[in-house]
């Protein structure tokens, strides 16, 4: 009994331990980041940690997308009128920047095909879905991938508390059990349980927080949910979900298979997480939107966290979301293509 349920224990203390003490700090995002945190102690110190059910985190990104969905606001995107192709600009220059520095993986004996699909940024899931068919090698597409988004995790509080720390938002958080009417309940639970399966039928990439994100729009056209909301309770377990997830997957054998190549992929992350930082100071210029939150819409991948840390810090959830959701749908489309090429030049 303690054999089954003991890294389970270990787990769910280690989580509750590490939000608690980031509340105490006021760190953003205290439930994301601590989430992670403790996950990611308990997967290096247990041989065998606990693995969330495939359902669990589903729902976690299925909340995350009705959460985007319940603040987008679709007539504001037209306001940014002219300031498109610098927004189409900076997304071509993440995602070149991102397959460049992913070739530096070529070094440690990668394929060219293996290195393109596990660097370019966005789309995690879909890559290492689509790397098999592309003659990738999963495995590494995969870990690269992950190890990416772990970057953006972990630096994501560091910088959003350090350095835009006068851009972010400081009001008060509202009480958990504030919002659970029943309308906001209803609202959540059709587009969490519709959507998904919208997700799928249609093949979207992320089709849990995608299809979500499109039965929340459409269900906020309906009278009774024109002002529905996502309950700050259920906010808040899809974000310890969303870290607990990403956490757990940091376990030895990530560290294996990263052993002969992991100063050049964090090498390579951490450039590209520069570059883009920098990229985002131009696109706050031109398109009129906070430093924080171009840093976020340019922020090359880890879509739930992003978003949930936009939600948390009260930024420009319409904007980050389009620019995020307009790179994701570049790379499904593009990526196939480039990947032809890179091989044909490298075989």
């Amino acid at each position: 009994m303690a054999r089954l349920f003991g890294p389970w224990v270990a787990l769910v203390g280690a989580v509750a331990l590490a939000v608690v003490s980031l509340v105490a700090l006021g760190a953003p995002t205290p439930t994301l980041f601590g989430a992670l945190i403790g996950a990611v102690v308990v997967a290096l110190v247990l041989p065998r940690p606990p693995v969330l059910p495939s359902v669990v985190p589903r729902a976690a990104q299925a909340a995350i997308g009705v959460l985007v969905a319940s603040e987008v606001d679709v007539a504001a995107l037209g306001s940014l009128g002219w300031a498109w192709p610098a927004v189409l600009g900076v997304i071509v220059a993440t995602l070149a920047a991102s397959i460049g520095l992913g070739q530096l993986l070529r070094r440690d004996g990668v394929s060219a095909t293996t290195a393109t699909f596990a660097s370019v940024a966005g789309g995690a899931s879909a890559m290492t879905a689509l790397a098999r068919d592309a003659g990738a090698d999963p495995r590494i597409v995969a870990v690269v991938q992950y190890v990416r988004v772990l970057v953006i995790l972990v630096t994501l509080p560091i910088v959003v508390g350090q350095v835009f720390a006068t851009d972010t938002a400081t009001t008060a958080a509202p009480p958990l059990t504030s919002g659970l009417t029943v309308v906001n309940l209803g609202y959540v639970a059709i587009a969490c349980t519709a959507g998904p399966l919208i997700g799928f039928l249609a093949r979207l990439p992320s089709p849990a927080l995608l299809g979500a994100l499109v039965a929340g729009l459409a269900l906020s056209v309906v009278p009774v949910f024109e002002q529905a909301a996502v309950p700050p309770l259920v906010q808040a377990a899809a974000f310890v979900v969303i870290g607990t997830q990403a956490g757990i997957g940091f376990t030895r054998e990530t560290i294996r298979v990263l052993r002969t190549m992991v100063v050049t992929v964090l090498a390579s992350v951490v450039v590209l997480l520069v570059f883009c930082g920098a990229l985002a100071i131009p696109l706050a210029t031109l398109t009129g939107t906070s430093r924080l939150d171009a840093y976020l819409a340019t922020s090359p991948g880890g879509l739930p966290v992003v978003l949930a840390t936009a939600t948390e810090t009260g930024g420009d959830i319409t904007f980050i979301s389009a620019v995020q959701l307009l790179r994701l749908l570049l790379v499904i489309v593009a990526l196939p293509l480039v990947a032809a090429w890179v091989r044909r030049r490298h075989t």
